[in-house]
């Protein structure tokens, strides 16, 4: 009974809270697996706001090729989802400055595809975040993707201040774009 209580009990395996740090100790491909479903979605999200689909979804699995290849560079000091936004990102300009289209002060034409579940109930406010310029763009996407200022700090490499800067320019746009009753 206690043996049959013990094999039940050990059967229950519980989500590790971080399956990154996980991956790192162990190179368990599972713990990998956890990560991707856990983190990928919002990932590519992110990436979506920032690049066309099929840059997002280029940058997406480069992302996570390098997490294979430097498990060892994750470090439990910052959170999970913020380490793995800030690999995105720099696979994103080094992608961008490969195809020569990072532009600091304009702001990149790109349109969503209309065939995505769930954004045409959202479309207004994609198309207002997609009319911003870039940082602007990144610093709003990483702030609704439940990042705090300090995180998007540590993210973009960028001051707190400047953050919040550009986050007031976006938020200000955004009003007018959308008006006052669509906040």
């Amino acid at each position: 009974m206690l043996l049959t209580l013990k094999n039940w009990l050990s059967a229950i395996e519980t989500e590790p809270a971080d399956p990154l740090y996980e991956f790192k100790l162990s190179g368990e491909n599972k713990y990998l697996e956890l990560a991707i479903d856990k983190y990928n979605h919002d990932l590519y999200h992110f990436l979506l706001t920032q690049s066309d689909s099929e840059l997002a979804k280029d940058v997406c699995q480069k992302t996570w090729l390098t997490v294979v290849e430097k498990r060892q560079a994750y470090h439990t000091s910052q959170a999970p989802k913020a380490f793995l936004f800030k690999l995105a990102r720099n696979a994103l300009i080094d992608e961008l400055r490969k195809q020569q289209r990072l532009s600091y002060t304009d702001s990149l034409e790109q349109h969503l595809p209309a065939s995505d579940p769930g954004i045409a109930s959202h479309q207004p406010l994609y198309n207002a975040i997609l009319s911003l310029p870039l940082l602007q763009r990144e610093a709003i996407s990483l702030q609704l993707e439940g990042f705090s200022l300090q995180q998007i700090a540590s993210i973009t490499d960028t001051p707190q201040e400047t953050i919040k800067t550009r986050l007031r320019y976006a938020r200000a746009a955004l009003k007018n774009v959308l008006g006052e009753d669509d906040e």
